[in-house]
């Protein structure tokens, strides 16, 4: 339940020798609460994909949410994060790849694109 508990995962992600790590999994109170506090507990700057996840009841997703929340993690929406990886549209070489994604799974924010590409010809990382 807990991945940090995990030997070969934690000298895995440990391994890195990074100081921030972002989170997600299957059930928020099960798969993510608990290598969450770990990692905290050991002074790793934490983030998790609060819509990457869900519980096994709304409540119990909420409740794991603001568990984490407390303990000092910070909450990101998977397009938040995607976006924040991107940085900026004039980034060519990923233009493409991270467009397909937001259309595909950005809801309002694809259906922009989508838009944007349809009724301008929207192509900021092209050259």
């Amino acid at each position: 339940m807990n991945t940090w508990e995990d030997v070969n995962a934690y000298r895995a992600i440990t391994g890195k020798g990074k100081k921030k790590i972002v989170f997600a999994g299957l059930w928020t109170e099960v798969c993510i609460v608990g290598p969450v506090l770990s990692a905290l507990a050991e002074g790793y700057e934490v983030y998790f994909i609060a819509d990457a996840c869900g519980g096994v009841s709304k409540e119990a997703h909420d409740m794991a949410v603001q568990r984490m929340i407390q303990a000092g993690a910070q909450p990101m929406t998977s397009l938040q994060y995607l976006l924040e990886l991107q940085r900026d549209w004039a980034r060519g070489a990923t233009y493409d790849a991270v467009n397909d994604i937001a259309k595909h799974h950005g809801g309002g924010y694809g259906l922009g694109i989508k838009y944007a590409k349809e009724m301008f010809n929207a192509q900021e990382g092209k050259k």
